[in-house]
């Protein structure tokens, strides 16, 4: 993790300054959302299949508030981006407390999917894969572990908190936690790029780098167009969607089957496996290709909602909690790391937020329909088996449309 002067590469201090972000974003949003909606049923009064609708504009927004950030990150310092977006998140969770209408509920889902979207995963991503070539995978491993640390270190606390206090009183502390959580490293220590420090990628030197496999750079037009690109855009479509929709969910499916007690420990066991899926999936990316391991998720991922639908009691519900959870790190990022090994840093940004964006269609629907079917079956076993059934069609289309071409014997 040296420079070739001996001292530690700035980049892993950029990999750091990603975990602190992406576990403060995870935790008070995207894990969040699931606790939220809870509240939002119990304490406000609102209808399942409502707020379902609501979480999915959350990731609509996000879709959009991630085209636009790809687009002024390959432009301009990301640093400013993040920043700005953290603050409207923050003023969004502080007026969760006022949140009484349905035009509310809305409202305050868009404006927070929108700032979420613009500062967590794009920018992220965008900075760690100009930082590394030959290590990126390490790096958005340990960078990304955030995302599950999230739900250990943040969710629990605002889910006790919800459940004891309240919204009005949660909200104001969730807000600061978002401020302080992203503001102060974003500024002081996350760097756009090697070359704004006068580094190489890695802390290669110049004569190394020279030496070094060409990296590739594709266009955005050209990568857009291509049959690569719309295969892994769809089959995370189908797999993000059924995943997302299902952690949107979780919390609630555990509290009607046990204890607020149990729903809690289930979102840390969710943050829990998914950090120790992590790990085990960086020493597995050493050894196998990023296509392989996308195509073990999928199947991992479909039958740990299986399971789920149908399990009734502690232990059950949390080991298959505990295997879906696996998947949940791992997928957001191979999806990103897929895209750059096959297109390059070039437009990364834009190619990755084009993809992701492609993804909302799951992503903001699967809430909705898995929020739809329980309201239709007045239970979570439907709704659960029809998101395996949704993971499964990710996997056919990952192994049939995007597996690597063979090279000519």
């Amino acid at each position: 993790m040296s420079s070739p002067h001996g001292r530690v590469f700035y980049g892993w201090y950029v990999v750091m300054a990603a975990l602190v972000i992406t576990t403060t974003t995870s935790g008070l949003a995207f894990y969040n959302l699931s606790i939220l909606l809870a509240a939002f049923v119990s304490e406000r009064g609102f209808p399942v299949a409502l707020v379902s609708a609501a979480t999915a504009s959350f990731f609509v927004a996000g879709g959009i508030g991630g085209l636009i950030s790809g687009r002024l990150v390959d432009r301009w310092d990301a640093r400013g981006v993040i920043a700005i977006n953290a603050v409207i998140a923050a003023g969004a969770l502080a007026f969760v407390g006022h949140l009484y209408e349905a035009w509310q509920l809305f409202a305050f889902h868009i404006v927070f999917g929108f700032a979420h979207g613009a500062m967590s995963l794009v920018p992220v991503t965008t900075v760690l894969a100009r930082w590394f070539n030959v290590r990126r995978s390490l790096a958005f491993s340990i960078g990304s572990t955030g995302l599950s640390l999230g739900g250990i270190l943040v969710a629990p606390i605002v889910a006790l908190s919800i459940e004891r206090y309240g919204l009005a009183a949660a909200a104001p502390w969730m807000a600061l936690g978002m401020l302080v959580g992203l503001v102060p490293i974003t500024l002081l220590v996350l760097r756009p790029s090697p070359q704004s420090m006068g580094l190489q990628p890695d802390g290669l030197s110049q004569a190394q780098m020279s030496e070094a496999p060409p990296q590739p750079s594709t266009s955005y037009a050209e990568a857009t167009r291509s049959a690569y690109f719309l295969a892994v855009s769809a089959a995370y479509l189908f797999l993000l969607g059924a995943q997302v929709g299902a952690i949107a969910h979780l919390y609630r499916l555990v509290l009607t089957r046990e204890s607020a007690q149990t729903a809690a420990v289930a979102l840390a066991v969710l943050a829990t496996g998914s950090t120790i899926g992590r790990l085990v999936g960086g020493a597995l990316l050493l050894r196998i290709s990023s296509y392989k391991f996308g195509v073990m998720l999928m199947a991992v991922q479909a039958f740990s909602l299986a399971v789920l639908a149908l399990a009734q009691g502690p232990a059950l519900i949390l080991a298959a909690t505990a295997l879906f959870a696996v998947t949940i790190g791992n997928s957001l990022m191979i999806h990103p790391l897929l895209l750059v090994e096959r297109f390059g840093t070039r437009d990364y940004g834009r190619i990755y937020a084009t993809s992701q964006m492609i993804t909302v269609v799951g992503v903001a629907g699967c809430p909705a329909l898995v929020g739809l079917l329980y309201e239709i079956n007045r239970g979570y076993l439907m709704p659960f088996l029809v998101i395996a059934g949704i993971t499964l069609l990710g996997l056919v289309t990952l192994a049939a449309f995007a597996a690597p071409k063979r090279a000519p014997t």
